[in-house]
Order: structure tokens, then C-alpha cells, then sequence
């Protein structure tokens, strides 16, 4: 009776571990393994003008004032300028001087391999049907009845210049300028840095009016609720909004709250950015200078949010002008290099709860890479040294499960003898562990002590993007792939059958057959998941393999 409850019990583990797993990628929005909805797809363009295609800036996007004079429909498209540098290559629109297409120049799409790696999708120019909706967008609002000021709708005059950064140029500028209107003036700066994802963004207001002003900018984020093309349905990444500020650090906004209007995030604070993240990637508006901030969510379409930071300038008279610095951050997510440009930025290379292990691991897995030249040689290399620094605490559970398979002929033999009595039963089998000195939970405690420290490398593995395109050996030629071959998946569930039959053999037939077919499910798994994330569990395996056969070697155990 006791090894069928043990077994049931084993069951109902194995079984909630797989639930809760399904569970949490239906919560990222990924499709349940059992079918259901996935989330939402995004839908046939909207009609010109609308709020979803245009993201109007009334009460549905950045959520202008009561008393703001409505903003006219968004015009057909304007003149697309296209800036390259060593990077990227950014695509903007006069309409408003926005963001509306980027490419990261030395990442490849692994879904595209030909094309580069696109985080900002032209849907400005209405008379187009695009897949994905993402773009950065500024402008201008107040509170001030009858005040009209230029939004991310209003027509722009591109200044000319260069557009493409030249061998030993440093920066490069591109101006937009807002005819007058009433008088007043928008005027939308960005400098490109060579070898920076981070570009200068400055606004200045021009009142040339008869009346003082008092505007607003908003720098916002759209995007629509999809996830990244490609991503798998075996692990979970998140794709949505996020913010950070000092009173509530960095928060993470489901699309499906903004939906509800439940987003539960700061609406004010004297610091603070916005961002756009996803696998790998993020985009992220950014004012480093301290100063009131309101942050504000909205589902403004079919499956299209937005993010934006509005800040006030303060007044403005007429005659004179104005101007607020901010950066527009685009790109990958270089732990070494985020940090540097804003408080927090960092955290967008999201580890989770573990990342007070992840960080450090990460820090030597990064100095070890700097020292091989190789990011799957530093893989292995970092999997020993936890071994090693692991290895009395692994030694420890080795030596138990090896008395434990010693001593499983006396405890077959006495299960078979008192399989009438399961009371006798119980009893002689703590005898037996008493006379021998074996712990049945001493194989146990040394791995969950480690467990923390290998998920919080599988987060690191599963985060950086820097395994993003890196080779390892042959034919693994991106450890942010999956093994075109599969042959590590086979390997590494071959190592785990081997570690099933190097341990302890469970009395009962049922747990025995639990215990070879649970690395048979994993492996399946384990078959989409990134070479980089296989590697390390294979590395993991063989080390232990060897470790354990050792001391039932030195044991005398068969």
C-alpha cells in the first residue's frame, strides 16, 4: 500500500509539474498543448484615420486632455527617409517624423535568414496590410482649450544631409520641422551614434505665437499583442509593455491587462522609461534628467497597445522655445551594455526571480567566452566549474543512491516475502536502511540544493542574445536554435536513461517504469529547445554520469 501511494504520488507530481508548465504558456500567450486559444492574431488593417491604424491621440492612445482640440485623420503616407548605419537600418515617416521600420544589421532573423532582424514595422503608410504593428511615435499635447500643437500625425519637413553614416563618421543627424501651426513649431531631432542602439532624440517647441503655451510631450510605444514569429511553444518568453521607476523598479504589462484596463502600473513618477520588450530584443523611450512623468497604457485597436511617457515642459512664451532631450533605445539585449544607459534599463534581460544567481552566472560565463572565443566551449566550461564547486554536495547523493542499489536484491527479495503484510513490510525495509546506513532522501537533498543555481543558468542560456547566431562546433552553428539534426536532443536523453540505470532501482515495478519514462518525455521536449539549452543539461549529464559511475565503482556496486 505504501509503494502505491508513493507511486500515485509520483504521478500526481510528474502530472502538476506538466500542468503548471502548460499553464504558464498559456499565460505568456503562447497555445496550451491541449489546444484552445492562442493570443489573438492581429487583425486586417484599419480603415484610414481610424484609431487603430493611426493610434490617434485623442482618448484612445497618449489620451489628450479634455478640452485639446481634436486632431485631424492621419494623411495617406508621407516621405519615407531611410538612415543606415554600422548597426541599423531605420526606416522613418515625415507623417510625424515616426519610427515606423528598423533593422538590426548584424543579427539575422532565424525564421528569415535572409533578411535581417525587423523590431519596427512600417503600418503608417494606411493604404498598407502589414502582419505586425510596432512603432516608436512622439509629439505634442496640452490641456489648454482651443491650443492645437503637432502630434506623430502631423505633417513634417524633412532638412537634408547624409543618411548614411560614413567610414569615420561618428554620429549622424536627421531633422524633422512642422510647418507652423497657429505659430507654433515642432522641431525633431535624432543623432545617430556610431556603434550605440541608443539614439538622441530632441524636441523643441518654437512658440511664435500671440498667446504662451503650455505643452506636453509624449513619447510612446505601439505595438500590436503578438508574439515574435517563431517562438516556441515549449518555453515561455514574455512580449509586452514594461516600465521601471525607483518607487516600483521594473514592471512587466500583459497585453491583457491594458485590455481590461487593469494594468496595475505607476501613473506618476519623477524618473522613470517606457519600453517594448520581447525575446532578445526591446525598444525603449528613455529621459534620464529627473522630472514629473505620467505613464499611460492603452489598447487603442483590434489587438494594438500602446505605451507612452508624457512629460511637461512648462510654459512657454510667445517668442521664445523650448527643448527636452531623450533617447530612443532599439536593439538587443546587451546586459553589459543596458545598464550604462539608463537606471534599471538592465533588467529588460529578463531573468526572473533567480536573477541575483543568473547575474553573476552570466558575468563569468561572459569572461570565460572572453577567454575561450567560443560561447558552447563556455557552456561546458561553465557546467564543470558548478560541477566542481557541486562536487562533495553530488558525491554526497551519489554514494546514498549506490547503497541504495546495493542493497535493492535484500529489499526485492524482502518485498516479495512480506507482500501479504505491508505493515511487516514497512518495517523490515527501515531495518534494513537502519543496518545498512541508508538515507532513501539522501539522493535527494544535495540535487534540490542545486537546483537554483542550474535554473538560474538555464534562464541565463534562455535570455541572452548573445547565443543568438554564435556557433559552437559543426553543424551547431546557433546555440539560440534548435539542433538541425537533433542530434544533442538524442545525446542528451541517451545520458539520462544512462543516469536512470546507473542509480537506484525502485522496488516497485510502476515507479521504475516512471523513472525511464520521464527522461524519454523530457527529451521530446528537449528536441525544440535551443542548442545552447541542450548543451548545458548534455554537459551536465555526462559529468554526472561520470561522477556517479565512479563512486559505484569505488563503492563496489554493480
Amino acid at each position: 500500500m505504501t509503494d502505491i501511494r508513493r507511486t500515485i504520488l509520483w504521478v500526481v507530481f510528474v502530472t502538476s509539474l506538466f500542468l503548471l508548465w502548460d499553464a504558464w504558456n498559456k499565460h505568456n500567450g503562447q497555445p496550451s498543448l491541449f489546444g484552445g486559444p492562442a493570443r489573438p492574431a492581429a487583425t486586417a488593417a484599419s480603415a484610414p484615420g481610424s484609431a487603430a491604424s493611426a493610434g490617434v491621440p485623442t482618448a484612445s492612445a497618449v489620451q489628450t486632455p479634455a478640452g485639446a482640440v481634436p486632431q485631424p485623420a492621419a494623411p495617406a503616407g508621407g516621405e519615407q527617409v531611410v538612415v543606415t548605419t554600422d548597426l541599423v537600418k531605420a526606416t522613418f515617416d515625415s507623417i510625424g517624423g515616426q519610427l515606423v521600420r528598423l533593422e538590426l544589421l548584424n543579427y539575422r532573423d532565424a525564421n528569415h535568414p535572409d533578411q535581417n532582424v525587423v523590431l519596427l514595422q512600417n503600418v503608417v503608410l494606411l493604404d498598407r496590410v502589414a502582419a505586425r504593428e510596432y512603432v516608436a511615435q512622439t509629439g505634442l499635447i496640452t490641456g489648454q482649450a482651443g491650443v492645437a500643437l503637432p502630434t506623430h500625425l502631423t505633417p513634417m519637413t524633412v532638412a537634408p544631409g547624409a543618411r548614411t553614416l560614413a567610414d569615420g563618421q561618428d554620429s549622424l543627424t536627421l531633422r524633422f520641422e512642422t510647418a507652423p501651426l497657429d505659430g507654433r513649431r515642432l522641431v525633431k531631432t535624432y543623432t545617430f551614434k556610431r556603434g550605440d542602439y541608443a539614439v538622441g532624440v530632441r524636441h523643441e517647441f518654437v512658440n511664435e505665437g500671440s498667446t504662451p503655451v503650455t505643452p506636453q510631450l509624449y513619447l510612446q510605444l505601439a505595438r500590436d499583442g503578438n508574439a515574435p514569429e517563431g517562438e516556441s511553444h515549449f518555453y515561455s518568453t514574455f512580449t509586452g509593455p514594461a516600465m521601471f521607476t525607483s518607487t516600483s523598479k521594473y514592471k512587466k504589462i500583459d497585453f491583457k491587462d491594458i485590455a481590461k484596463n487593469d494594468a496595475g502600473h505607476d501613473k506618476t513618477a519623477n524618473d522613470g522609461w517606457i519600453a517594448m520588450v520581447q525575446h532578445y530584443f526591446a525598444s525603449a523611450w528613455i529621459v534620464n534628467a529627473e522630472g514629473q512623468r505620467e505613464f499611460r497604457t492603452a489598447k487603442i485597436g483590434d489587438n494594438l497597445y500602446t505605451i507612452a511617457m508624457v512629460l511637461p515642459m512648462g510654459e512657454v512664451a510667445p517668442g521664445a522655445s523650448k527643448a527636452l532631450e531623450s533617447q530612443l533605445f532599439v536593439g538587443p539585449q546587451l546586459e553589459t551594455s543596458l545598464a550604462a544607459l539608463a537606471p534599471g534599463l538592465e533588467y529588460l534581460k529578463d531573468y526572473g526571480w533567480l536573477m541575483p544567481l543568473s547575474k553573476p552566472l552570466f558575468w563569468l560565463l561572459d569572461k570565460l567566452n572572453s577567454a575561450i572565443g567560443n560561447w558552447g566551449w563556455a557552456i561546458v566550461a561553465l557546467v564543470v566549474l558548478l560541477k566542481i564547486a557541486f562536487y562533495w554536495l553530488n558525491a554526497s547523493a551519489y554514494k546514498s543512491m549506490a547503497k541504495m542499489r546495493a542493497i535493492n536484491p535484500r529489499v526485492m527479495e524482502m518485498r516479495e516475502r512480506y507482500k501479504d503484510k505491508p505493515q511487516q513490510m514497512q518495517q523490515e525495509m527501515m531495518r534494513i536502511y537502519r543496518e545498512e546506513k541508508v538515507n532513501p532522501l539522501g539522493g535527494c537533498l544535495p540535487i534540490l540544493i542545486q537546483m537554483p543555481f542550474f535554473i538560474a543558468l538555464y534562464w541565463v542560456l534562455l535570455s541572452s542574445v548573445e547565443m543568438r547566431n554564435a556557433p559552437w562546433i559543426g553543424w551547431i552553428t546557433d546555440l539560440s536554435a534548435k539542433d538541425p539534426w537533433f542530434i544533442l536532443p538524442i545525446l542528451m536523453t541517451a545520458s539520462s536513461l544512462v543516469q536512470v540505470a546507473l542509480g537506484a532501482k525502485p522496488p516497485d515495478p510502476m515507479q521504475a517504469r516512471l523513472m525511464w519514462f520521464m527522461p524519454l518525455a523530457f527529451g521530446v521536449m528537449f528536441f525544440f529547445f535551443p542548442a545552447g539549452l541542450v548543451l548545458y543539461w548534455l554537459t551536465n549529464n555526462v559529468l554526472s554520469i561520470a561522477q556517479q559511475w565512479y563512486i559505484n565503482k569505488k563503492l563496489g556496486v554493480a
